[in-house]
């Protein structure tokens, strides 16, 4: 029998920033074009981004992020923005 354990740590489980993610809605080159790359790479990507382009883009993840115990599939803005203030450190 396996125990469960409650907590915080339950709400919000170590992120997979290796993950498949897709950040949209943001114009490069002259374009609308999709960035697919790993979630880490399109987080670091949007503080990249204008403010303007920071608040239109949409960031999804290949699969739902589990974030204070809810079950998020798609991010935008501030979303997103508390996604960079996650991000392990490069070392």
């Amino acid at each position: 029998m396996t125990e469960a354990t409650w907590g915080d740590a339950t709400k919000t489980p170590d992120i997979d920033w290796t993950m498949s993610a897709s950040l949209e809605d943001v114009v490069r080159g002259g374009e609308d074009i999709p960035e697919v790359t790993n979630l880490r790479a399109a987080v670091v990507a949007w503080t990249t981004l204008d403010p303007e382009h920071r608040d239109q883009a949409t960031l999804t993840p290949e699969r739902a992020i589990l974030v204070d115990g809810a079950s998020v599939p798609v991010f935008h803005g501030d979303a997103i923005a508390a996604l960079v203030e996650r991000l392990p450190s490069l070392a």
